[in-house]
């Protein structure tokens, strides 16, 4: 029987002809993170012909690396930036209506060991519902000490006096990352993954093209495009640098980055769907410990990091802080030994013009557009939560600079993303074939699909990822379209030639295998 499904064939070789093409896009797109891609959506659902190219795997940077929160950002509350925690709060709603089998409300208990934090943080946590008004997801609740522990079972007893609970939601960043592309090009965007800008082409002081190459075959291209957005994340400043050369300009730098190690240790060190969040550490951070996809994450961090590593390693002082403060608030210490893994991201934060210091906790999250004299579109900042409220801004800047014949907008705020439909699984619990939502149906037509390789994956699973999700390598299946070497690395190592057999089965003679074995000893490997 054939399965009839809107998921559009992502072949490689169709991909790179249709590059090929002689063609003049309205607009092309450098990056295939978060803000690419919600861009990519944004301007192929207004009906602008759109192209974008990611230099390596969509998401493979920060936009796979996040805390897995979709949330107004308490902190920021804390910080006075009201702008921003409600926008991102009416934005977060949005998230979670449009894609319900990838991100979804989430209870935090903030548990309370001295008399004046649950009021304090109670208080602070009213003005999060009222911020949010009719897009919030529940009503902040004091807990008594028992509710607390009936929501946090394995909380630190010992001088536990209560708690408070708020609402946020939580997601899977990679796989709504895939979301997002494979929804552009349903939109009529293409997308090519592994396809590295090389080059930016100027004509008369004005940006017309880029130079692209084939990571694959080596192959050079020319794109022209009217316009062209630099959506690079922490890797901006690389392309603004390219474009001030070309017209005399020297392009300061933008971006500060910002590392966030997080830790991932077995569901029994927190046997629940509330999250626990600690909003004041020893230093000042802000610790989560976040039930997902069948474990628990234990993060962040906030550290300067002046390199920008395709793979940062953590510092040795961030994993103790973790694994510090998290045995000061669960009744079992984790150590090093119950790590499964360890993954870094860097958080492209917007440097004040003034500013030539190294200190990054304080920097805003929130996002910045800049248009330079040729044209050149840059967007970096900003969050997850708001990738959608960003592609308008963007668009909005090539608009106001005549880049583009102004379209209206609005028309991401309802579209329900590929896959999208309501699930009664959370995530949460441990992954499986609910994460595809309305594709379900397509993953079980295609052969293996009751066959289990582990951690929920199955061999229909990585032949879908093969063709109709853009994988080229294991890394692509084991770390973005499963999630596996983020959540078990050393079961992800052991799966990997397998993996590496049936993409060589789905057309890919060079899946890439020992380099992943490589990264899968990196996600395992304790810092020195």
């Amino acid at each position: 029987m054939t399965f009839e499904f809107p998921a559009l064939p992502t072949q490689r070789a169709d991909l790179i002809e249709r590059l090929k093409a002689p063609h003049t896009y309205d607009i092309a797109i450098i990056g295939g993170g978060a803000t690419g891609l919600g861009v990519a959506l944004d301007a192929a659902a207004r009906g602008f012909s759109v192209v974008l190219v990611e230099s390596h795997d969509f998401a493979k940077g920060t936009s796979s690396r996040a805390t897995k929160l979709v949330h107004g950002g308490v902190r920021y509350l804390a910080q006075g930036n009201i702008s921003l925690v409600r926008e991102a709060l009416h934005e977060r709603t949005r998230l979670l209506a449009n894609a319900p089998h990838l991100a979804q409300p989430l209870p935090f208990v903030m548990p309370s060991y001295k008399f004046w934090e649950a009021p304090f943080y109670g208080i602070g946590l009213k003005m999060y519902d009222a911020l949010a008004g009719k897009a919030g997801l529940g009503a902040t609740e004091f807990l008594s000490r028992a509710e607390t522990l009936r929501d946090l079972p394995t909380a630190r007893q010992a001088g536990l006096k209560g708690g408070v609970k708020y609402w946020d939601g939580q997601f899977d960043d990679a796989r709504l990352a895939m979301a997002l592309a494979r929804s552009a090009a349903r939109a009529g965007a293409l997308l090519v993954n592994y396809c590295a800008a090389t080059g930016l082409i100027h004509e008369a002081g004005k940006l017309v093209g880029l130079h692209v190459a084939d990571q694959e075959s080596g192959q050079t291209l020319r794109l022209n495009a009217k316009c062209i957005v630099n959506a690079a994340g922490v890797w901006v400043d690389q392309l603004r640098v390219l474009d001030g050369q070309a017209i005399g300009r020297e392009a300061r730098p933008m971006v500060a980055p910002s590392q966030g190690v997080h830790i991932v240790v077995d569901r029994a060190f927190l046997p629940t769907d509330h999250a626990l969040l600690v909003p004041k550490t020893a230093d000042g951070r802000v610790l989560f410990a976040v039930p997902w996809l069948g474990k628990t994450i234990l993060g962040t961090t906030d550290t300067p990091r002046n390199d920008l590593a395709r793979e940062p390693l953590a510092f040795r002082e961030e994993v103790d802080f973790i694994l510090g403060e998290a045995g000061r608030y669960l009744s079992k210490s984790p150590g090093p030994a119950d790590i499964k893994s360890i993954w870094v991201g860097l958080r492209p934060l917007v440097k004040p013009p003034e500013d030539d210091g190294d200190r990054t906790q304080a920097l805003s999250r929130e996002h910045t557009v800049l248009v330079s004299k040729s044209g050149l579109v840059t967007v970096t900042g900003g969050k997850w939560t708001t990738y959608r409220a960003m592609a308008e801004d963007v668009l909005d800047n090539c608009f106001a600079r005549g880049l583009l014949a102004k379209r209206p907008g609005g028309v991401t705020a309802d579209l329900k993303l590929v896959g999208a439909q309501s699930s009664e699984h959370r995530i949460s619990e441990a992954p499986g074939l609910h994460l595809y939502g309305s594709d379900v149906g397509g993953v079980l037509a295609l052969p293996g699909a009751n066959r289990v390789l582990g951690g929920g994956l199955t061999e229909a699973m990585v032949r879908f990822a093969a063709r109709y999700e853009y994988a080229r390598t294991v890394e692509d299946v084991l770390a973005r379209r499963s999630r596996l070497l983020f959540l078990d690395a050393a079961l992800a190592k052991s799966l990997a030639a397998e993996v590496a057999n049936l993409l060589e089965q789905e057309g890919q003679p060079h899946p890439r295998l020992q380099e992943f074995l490589v990264l899968a000893d990196q996600y395992l490997t304790l810092p020195d």
